[in-house]
Formats: structure tokens, C-alpha cells, sequence
């Protein structure tokens, strides 16, 4: 099943959960940007959860379907439509052979998720379909799609096949059809321009002195331009080092933030590299990196300070809900 662009979009790209297992060898692990979004929205069409999804970024793409295909949008609200009718997010959508899906202007948050039953067919580079634009590896090409690219689907699941099929037999004439369930609204994450962002200790935490401990609990920061897939530069209070200090580089994680001689905060997120030499202040609980992730250019983030057991918790709370809704997904289609 062929899916030809029209119109790429601001920076859109081929990515799934990422390139693991060759940091060793300084090969960053890239993938989404919101964790989140691109699993539910792959569960959605029957996919397994870390297929390849397309990212988009601000201003998707418009696209041209060449045969019947299921699909899911998941994320921050594009404005997607076909034919002039707005696409639900969050649903199962089955679309028509011949459709073209536009996204216009960006209501909620940054990046959306456009998941496809089958998963994205583009070539595995070291076990992962990801681009990692910088290098110009995995993905379509290594690079954002373009106009004129064509991009492949694979098979689906036999869950997919009957999403699809309950589907067709609901649509009549129409060039779309949307799924009446979808991700329940107490499910959806609260994307916002003033996100509160729960975070731990870092390892130099104590490095920093008691006012800038204070400033970055007490304060907000704002995204500046300057920021990108690989980290957000912060722009608020200067944090301050008790005592300048040597560091050896170490490793960092997606939601790390370290802090460089300025004092301006950065947050390291999927295309960060393999290592630091910042001190670093915080790490972003696992469960807020979709709200960080979709947080954009201007838009002021606050940090709260939670234990790693709290964390943990949250965790292990949201794997739960995820865990009820395969099954929830499972029993609807059986």
C-alpha cells in the first residue's frame, strides 16, 4: 500500500521507539519525541506498540492514500482533515482509497502521531526504522520527507485486519470513517503551554547553591527557539554552581537536564547524544517526558521535585492503564 506526499510539512519523519544498544559505539538511540502518543497511537490500528509512526512537527503534511488504509492520529491537535472534514485524534480512522489527509494549523501542543496499520515500511538500520536526521541514517532516506516521496505500509495484524474490516462495513460513501471508541479522556495526557513537569534529583544536584535549588523549583523557564529534537534550551533564573567544579562526561537519558556554564538550563530529549559533561540538576520523571516533548518555542515550563519511589509509582500506574487498554482494544475487536 502506497502513501504518496504532496506537501511534506514543517519537519515531518519516519520513527519508532528508537536505536538501542549501540551508545557504546556513540550512536544516539533517537526515536519519538512523545513516547505516549506514538504507542496508543499504533495500538489504535492493531500495530505492535514500537512500530514506526510518522512524527510531524507544527504543520503536517498533506498526503495522498493510493489504496483503503486504517490509521490513527495521536498527540497535539494538527487540525487534521479530509475533504474539508475535521479527523478525529485518539480513534481508529478508516480512510479511502484516493483521500488525501491535511493538516493545518497546530491548536494543542507540538508534535502528532500518525500511525498506519502495518507500521511504516522503511529499511532497518542497527534494529530500528528511526531517522536521525543529523546523520542522515534509518527512516526514508535518512532524512524529512519531501515532496514527491512515496512511503510503503506493511502487513497487518490480524487485529488491524478487523479494526479495518468493522469499519469498511460502516462507512457507505464517505472518504473517511472514525471508529465510535477511542482513548478514553481520563487516558489523555494534559498537554499545555505551562506544563508542570515532575522531576528527581540529579546526580550534581547538591553541586548547585541553595538559591538556584530554590529558583528552579520556584520559577518558570521558557523555551526559547534555540531548541530542537536533540534538546530544549531554558531561559529563566541562573542556577549557580556552589564551587566550580571539574566533571567528567557521563552518561545522560531522555529528560536529563544539565546545566552549562551560563546557567541556563537544557533538557536532553530523543536525539541527544551519549554522553555529558554538564552538571546535571534534574531528570524528568518518565511519565512527563510527553509533556515536555510537546511543549514548543515560547511556552513556560515549571519544575516540582518528586522521589524516584514516586516516579516508579507513576510509572508503573500508567503501564497499568496502557496494559487495560490492549485488552480493552483486544475484547472490542475479538
Amino acid at each position: 500500500m502506497t502513501v504518496r506526499v504532496i506537501r511534506p510539512g514543517l519537519l515531518t519523519s519516519v520513527q519508532d521507539a528508537g536505536r538501542y544498544g549501540f551508545q557504546k559505539h556513540g550512536v544516539i538511540v533517537s526515536g519519538v519525541m512523545d513516547p505516549l502518543a506514538h504507542r496508543l497511537a499504533n495500538m489504535l490500528v492493531g500495530n505492535e506498540e514500537l512500530a514506526a509512526t510518522l512524527e510531524m512537527t507544527l504543520r503536517g503534511p498533506t498526503l495522498e492514500f493510493q489504496e483503503d488504509a486504517l490509521i490513527s492520529i495521536c498527540g497535539g491537535d494538527l487540525s487534521p482533515t479530509v475533504a474539508g472534514v475535521s479527523v478525529p485524534l485518539w480513534k481508529p480512522i478508516l480512510l479511502r482509497k484516493g483521500s488525501v489527509l491535511d493538516f493545518g494549523q497546530c491548536r494543542t501542543g507540538t508534535r502528532a502521531y500518525l500511525a498506519i496499520a502495518g507500521g511504516w515500511n522503511v529499511p532497518l538500520v542497527m534494529n530500528s526504522r528511526s531517522t536521525y536526521l543529523r546523520a542522515g541514517i534509518g527512516g526514508h532516506e535518512g532524512r524529512a520527507l519531501r515532496t514527491g516521496d512515496e512511503l510503503q505500509a506493511g502487513e497487518l495484524t490480524g487485529l488491524g485486519g478487523r479494526i479495518a474490516m468493522r469499519l469498511s462495513i460502516q462507512s457507505g460513501g464517505t472518504s473517511f470513517v472514525a471508529s465510535e471508541w477511542g482513548i478514553a479522556k481520563e487516558m489523555l495526557p494534559s498537554y499545555s503551554s505551562e506544563p508542570l513537569i515532575r522531576v528527581m534529583r540529579g546526580n550534581q544536584y547538591e553541586w548547585f547553591t541553595a538559591d538556584s535549588h530554590n529558583a528552579f523549583f520556584s520559577e518558570p523557564y521558557r523555551v526559547t527557539p534555540q531548541s530542537d529534537r536533540m534538546g530544549y534550551r531554558l531561559d529563566g533564573p541562573k542556577l549557580e554552581l556552589t564551587e566550580q567544579s571539574e566533571l567528567i562526561s557521563e552518561a545522560v537519558a531522555f529528560g536529563t537536564v544539565q546545566v552549562p556554564a551560563e546557567g541556563n538550563p537544557i533538557v536532553l530529549l530523543a536525539d541527544r547524544q551519549t554522553t555529558g559533561g554538564y552538571p546535571k540538576i534534574a531528570q524528568i520523571a518518565t511519565v512527563d517526558l510527553p509533556l515536555m516533548a510537546q511543549s514548543k518555542p515560547g511556552d513556560w515550563i515549571r519544575f516540582a521535585e518528586i522521589s524516584r519511589e514516586e516516579a516508579e509509582w507513576l510509572w508503573m500506574l500508567r503501564e497499568s492503564e496502557i496494559r487495560q487498554l490492549k485488552m480493552g482494544i483486544l475484547l472490542k475487536n475479538a
